[in-house]
């Protein structure tokens, strides 16, 4: 009875701890200055369609910009957020990476900023590095990679290079919006097809079967597969967290498409949010199963540097009855902060909570069909693109 009584006690401590880590987490989020608050109200009027709900300075900004009303009238009614486009022309278009985590060591991003407007992007952070904020700067302006076909074929043609898979969407979605007009997407894989260069792309756009003349040609030599990430099922809160991303039913109908023209296809349930869409899990990997994907994979979410303020922000804009429980889950999961970048650990957290996704995710994903073995692409293809040089000695 003594230890009943004990263990008890133990579990009211803990609850009462973890009230009180949610209460001042709540606290925070709320005492924001008024400034902050008068900058909020009126992004709201201009915001229509977009992901979260504030535009802050990012972390290495001195000075902030902020709208106020002045007294003249002059944001009686405010335009709303337009899309700005910058040409960028990049010296390099792949990104190399040591990390020891993730499967690939180059990655090329087509754009900076992702029109998609993800409330919980970890990519938003990096456009602090541009001098624009992570919050509706990241969705609103973007910069395009001007040229990017014509530097791939410079860097594939180099005699050191050695070809490996290239990751495409690991950063910012290389078939966000804009994509249709700038078609930087299209020109990159149009090289790597005529190089016989492997890739693997992440999306969360149906616009990716737009390419499938492309991809279906590549994937019958085992040079291409394509992830979708389901994030949720419903729609309400897709449209929600992912305003201008594709809606979940336009993911799947794109996974069939690709499965059906002879792509390997997986689904990404990322990222798992807990106490938001966790509970999603095991739908979202039947359905994905049903629709011919055969690979699937997770992520936990975290939310590093400006993020931390904008996704608390956001819960407490749209679901505020949700707030505490969610934070207090991500915290459980990451050693007591909301996020953790230790390699081995980013991906699936640690804590019994985060065990208990990891392994309700793999007992769904056996049940369901899902196969361990990952779709390993052909590099003994290669053939590297002619330099100018060499294509005039032709003549």
């Amino acid at each position: 009875m003594a230890q009943a009584a004990k263990r008890t006690e133990t579990t009211r401590n803990e609850r009462a701890s973890d009230t009180r880590s949610a209460e001042r987490a709540r606290r925070k989020v709320l005492a924001r200055s008024a400034v902050e608050v008068l900058e909020a109200a009126i992004v709201e009027d201009r915001r229509r369609g977009r992901g979260v709900t504030v535009n802050p300075g990012g972390r290495f900004e001195t000075a902030r910009n902020v709208e106020i009303d002045d007294g003249w009238g002059g944001l009686d009614a405010p335009a709303p957020l337009r899309t700005e486009v910058t040409l960028e022309k990049p010296r390099t278009i792949i990104t190399r990476n040591d990390s020891p985590d993730i499967s690939f060591d180059r990655s090329i991003n087509p754009y900076r900023g992702c029109e998609h407007g993800c409330v919980y992007c970890f990519a938003r952070p990096t456009h602090a590095y541009m001098g624009l904020s992570p919050g509706l700067d990241f969705e609103a302006k973007l910069f395009a990679k001007a040229g990017a076909a014509e530097l791939l074929e410079r860097e594939l043609s180099s005699p050191s290079y050695q070809c490996k898979t290239i990751a495409i969407g690991t950063n910012t979605d290389p078939y966000q919006p804009i994509e249709k007009q700038h078609r930087i997407m299209r020109s990159i894989l149009e090289v790597l097809a005529r190089a016989n260069h492997p890739v693997g792309i992440v999306t969360k756009s149906h616009l990716v079967t737009r390419d499938i003349d492309v991809l279906a040609p590549m994937a019958r030599k085992g040079l291409v597969k394509v992830a979708l990430s389901v994030t949720t099922l419903d729609r309400g809160l897709a449209r929600s967290m992912e305003p201008r991303a594709s809606t979940p039913e336009r993911r799947l109908d794109a996974i069939r498409e690709l499965s059906e023209a002879g792509i390997p296809t997986s689904v990404m349930v990322a990222p798992v949010i807990p106490g938001l869409n966790d509970s999603e899990i095991e739908t979202v990997l039947t359905r994905a199963h049903a629709m011919g994907a055969r690979e699937a994979g997770y992520i936990l979410l975290r939310l590093p540097h400006e993020l931390r303020d904008m996704f608390s922000e956001w819960l407490l804009s749209r679901h505020p009855d949700k707030l505490r429980k969610v934070l207090s889950l991500i915290r459980s999961t990451r050693g007591g902060e909301l996020s953790d970048a230790t390699w081995g650990k980013r991906m699936v957290g640690e804590g019994p909570y985060a065990w208990m996704i990891g392994r309700r995710f793999e007992t769904a994903a056996a049940k369901i069909g899902f196969g361990k073995a990952k779709t390993r692409l052909r590099a003994d293809l290669f053939t590297p693109p002619r330099k100018g040089a060499e294509q005039l000695r032709l003549f």
